[in-house]
């Protein structure tokens, strides 16, 4: 065992003005040292994000029958391949610098690849940071759409769709508000994406459900909801952990600052409501379909906990942890209801995406107001339609055309049997017998 050797007070002391006098080196500027930690909060949160989009693997290979577990996969991976290039050819110079610029500027103007190898600018932080981080809230967007049309999309037709997404409508209606658009000027808030990232990508989901029906069998004559299990509750929850973790990235560095102590404990208070708002979705679910449905369902509370980070997520900084906890219980309680909601409406959303991110999303639009100075409701309610309206019709419109041209939905033949096997040939169970 080391021991530790002690030097003297008074010689330590001593030492003091040598070493400094040794190391002579220049520190870092006030300007300096603001740009490198606001770029750290970018590259750091950024990551994290990233890692979101495991968590929405992992839930939908979860909740998705055996037989469709390898092509979500490849969904996910594809979809955020696509946004990556995308974000870069077009939708970062349509969503800044700003709003109808792009329109102004002519097709062949600002769509074009953003150049990020710039000069250090004055801006206090790294372009290339700056791009990294807000190409994962537009690949955050995609994924929300993958897991409601699971089970019966084409692979390709879904992937096109993706294009469109990730290269015009998320940029140009995220430009409406962070691109300092008419939203923004109009007084609208949103500080992570409530609406602009999880609303939008319901609002897809939505559209493209709607176009493509439910699955074979899930809705009976009678008008029953006849249940479809998913594969791996182990699975679902382990995606729901990573998203929550995820999520710590996705609302913190939405600070966008990390330069000065304020902006440091802003980022402290973001994190602690953004984790209050999820355990107390977690919880309301948990109690609320124990006294609905005598027994608690698993399902219901891990949507729980991400109808309580979407709810949040319009407004983290300002609620106190007890705001942040009845914000994000409501979260959970609007799950528990629009899920049956939607069956009875007969929209099939496998993994209960629209409750989540579109309903709930508007939920955390609206509630910002309360804690939020300078906000108001009928503000908050006109962004949240006209974000709606915008990404709802352009994705109906894209979806109906990509029916019209190569179809979108798989064979009834190839549903039944799974699309691991008709789409890719490959199972994610080979082991197990074919669905």
């Amino acid at each position: 065992m080391n021991k530790l050797k002690y030097i003297p007070l008074a010689t330590a002391i001593a030492l003091v003005p040598t070493l400094g006098a040794a190391q002579d080196a220049e520190f870092a500027s006030l300007a300096q040292t603001t740009f490198i930690f606001n770029t750290l909060l970018f590259l750091i949160g950024g990551f994290l994000v990233f890692w979101m989009a495991a968590g929405f693997a992992m839930l939908e290979a979860g909740l998705v029958r055996s037989k469709n577990v390898t092509t979500q996969l490849t969904k996910n991976m594809g979809l955020f391949g696509i946004a990556a290039i995308m974000y870069w050819l077009i939708g970062y110079n349509v969503m800044y610098p700003g709003d109808g610029n792009w329109m102004m500027d002519g097709v062949l103007g600002t769509i074009a690849p953003k150049d990020i190898k710039t000069d250090i600018d004055a801006g206090g932080y790294s372009n290339a940071s700056d791009f990294f981080f807000q190409l994962m809230f537009c690949a955050t967007t995609a994924s929300i759409v993958s897991g409601t049309l699971a089970e019966r999309v084409k692979l390709w037709p879904f992937l096109i769709f993706v294009v469109v997404l990730t290269g015009l409508i998320y940029p140009i209606e995220a430009s409406w508000q962070w691109g300092g658009g008419f939203l923004s000027a109009m007084g609208f808030s949103d500080f992570a994406g409530s609406t602009l990232v999880h609303a939008a990508g319901g609002f897809a989901a939505l559209a493209g459900v709607i176009i493509l029906g439910p699955r074979i069998g899930k809705y009976a004559k009678d008008g029953r909801v006849v249940p479809m299990p998913g594969s791996s509750l182990p699975l679902a929850t382990l995606g729901t952990f990573i998203l929550w973790m995820g999520w710590f990235g996705f609302n913190g560095a939405s600070q966008l600052a990390m330069g000065t102590l304020e902006d440091v404990d802003a980022v402290a208070q973001i994190f602690a409501n953004t984790n209050m708002a999820a355990a107390a979705g977690a919880v309301a679910a948990l109690i609320l379909t124990q006294v609905l449905y005598r027994k608690v369902d698993l399902t219901m509370v891990l949507n729980g906990a991400l109808a309580g980070l979407v709810s949040i997520t319009a407004g983290p900084l300002d609620p106190t942890l007890f705001g942040a906890l009845w914000i994000g219980a409501v979260g959970g309680v609007i799950v528990v209801f629009a899920v049956p909601f939607l069956d009875k409406l007969k929209i099939d959303d496998v993994v209960g995406a629209i409750p989540v991110h579109l309903v709930a999303g508007f939920w955390g639009t609206l509630v910002v107001p309360v804690y939020t100075d300078g906000t108001s409701f009928v503000t908050q309610i006109i962004g949240f339609v006209a974000i709606g309206a915008f990404v709802f019709i352009s994705s109906f419109i894209v979806f109906s055309i990509l029916k019209a041209v190569m179809g979108i939905r798989v064979s009834e033949e190839a549903e039944i049997q799974g699309l691991d096997t008709t789409e890719l040939g490959m199972e994610a169970y080979p082991e197990f017998s074919k669905g």
